[in-house]
């Protein structure tokens, strides 16, 4: 049996995270963003984040045991499909509403923005929205979906802001999906019907509690902490 010192090269261990370069494209989406988190609330224009996840269902043979003793789950377990999940969290008002669909396509989204403007937001003048970068995060996926002057309709609802490239942390739904993966779906759940429903259940008791996220990271605090992000003007 080899012994390993504690310096020498694991190369099976990976740990993978992206540094963001300095750039005046990052630091200019990550201010926009920071300061729209600024804004006070305001029903009319409501700040609006949405973020998009999946997980694998996976049925799994589990044995009840007597009462102190740790239940017992079989090592042999089927995958059943994967749910996709959207989530739109509105942080001021500690509002969020978990869409769970078996894609995630451009459709799909322009789907979850026409829901967003139309049911959960009709009277808003704008919505104001926050997304990461993934590539069917735009106006294009609405006219996917819908014919051009529908399209048209609904991008015009909202106020469009998008995270720097690889930095999706500034979009809060991901704090949102983060907390519900720990809460909700730490355990594997074997089908959609009971995804469904540990997620619905979740949803209604995080918004019934008022939950919301104490975003304290403003521009200033980019420009000091961050600051090596910053382009250097000669």
């Amino acid at each position: 049996m080899r012994i390993y010192e504690k310096n020498e090269i694991k190369p099976w261990l990976v740990k993978e995270w992206c540094i963001p370069e300095a750039s005046a494209e990052f630091v200019a989406k990550m201010e926009d963003v920071l300061d729209v988190y600024q804004r006070p609330y305001d029903p009319k224009r409501p700040v609006v984040c949405i973020d998009e996840t999946n997980k694998q269902l996976i049925k799994e043979t589990r044995i009840s045991c007597a009462s102190g003793q740790p239940e017992k789950v079989d090592s042999e377990y089927e995958r059943n499909g994967v749910a996709d999940v959207f989530k739109i969290f509105e942080p001021l008002a500690g509002k969020r509403e978990t869409i769970v669909t078996t894609t995630r396509t451009a459709v799909d989204f322009a789907q979850v923005l026409k829901y967003t403007s139309d049911v959960l937001y009709p009277h808003a003048k704008k919505v104001v929205l926050i997304t990461d970068n993934l590539n069917t995060h735009s106006t294009a996926s609405l006219y996917k979906a819908f014919s051009p002057e529908e399209a048209h309709r609904i991008a015009n609802r909202f106020e469009w802001h998008h995270t720097p490239k690889h930095e999706s942390w500034l979009d809060m739904a991901e704090i949102e999906i983060g907390i519900m993966s720990r809460q909700a779906l730490e355990k594997p759940l074997p089908d959609m019907e009971s995804f469904k429903k540990q997620v619905s259940t979740w949803t209604q008791q995080r918004n019934a509690a008022g939950s919301k996220v104490n975003w304290q990271f403003t521009t200033q605090d980019a420009r000091i902490k961050l600051k090596r992000l910053y382009p250097t003007i000669l």
